[in-house]
């Protein structure tokens, strides 16, 4: 009696380590994935080119009444110093509202711009969307309305790498623009960045493989 219920629970025990193996498996391999995307995300934070575009489009960012948040400030005055620099002809703010009676964030970016001598003709802006695919979907519309046809993407450091992976998947003939500064200044602000952008990235590319 005890030889059979010995072999009763062999197989039975072979099947529970295979599902632990698997198991550990996929998350050994789930980590190394996230580390290594963690580790694209630093690398290419800081690439930042100057080339002569003919549009940079500042990805929208929280608002706070009528006036950008510090992130969001950051990423305007980025653009701005890129137009005044003539490295871009125009600027494309992006960004709907969240909340009924609150100013969209493309139309807290452009009254910024305006106050700080960017002239209105080199302002375009979209107010429909509300995550990053959709901020370049609704301003890659703008500028074939306008004729654009090369941009300059405006974001955080951190944030570029999915900026841009999505704005080739579109099509578009984009450079990164990284802003010099930013908000996420300490490891305690950076690091909750980072690891939400390796998330949304490793997101994004499932999301491609489908």
């Amino acid at each position: 009696m005890s030889t059979s219920h010995s072999v009763q629970r062999r197989p039975k025990h072979r099947a529970k380590r295979r599902v632990f193996l698997f198991i550990s498996f996929l998350l050994v391999a789930l980590f190394i994935w996230a580390g290594v995307t963690a580790g694209g995300i630093l690398s290419e934070m800081n690439t930042n080119s100057l080339r002569l575009s003919d549009a940079a489009i500042v990805l929208g960012a929280a608002v706070q009444g009528e006036n950008p948040s510090p992130v969001f400030r950051e990423r305007i005055e980025q653009a701005i110093r890129l137009y005044k620099a003539g490295t871009v002809r125009n600027l494309i703010f992006t960004g709907g509202s969240s909340l009924e009676g609150v100013p969209t964030e493309a139309w807290v970016g452009r009254k910024y711009a305006l106050a700080h001598g960017v002239r209105p003709e080199h302002i375009q802006v979209e107010m429909k969307s509300v995550i990053t695919q959709e901020n370049l979907v609704y301003s890659l519309e703008v500028g074939r309305r306008e004729g654009y046809r090369t941009y300059t993407i405006v974001s955080d450091p951190l944030h570029m790498k999915r900026s841009m992976k999505m704005a080739t998947e579109l099509g578009m003939d984009a450079v990164p623009s990284p802003t010099q500064t930013t908000a996420y200044q300490s490891w305690s602000t950076q690091i909750p960045f980072l690891a939400r952008e390796t998330v949304m990235y490793m997101g994004y590319t499932l999301k491609g493989w489908n």
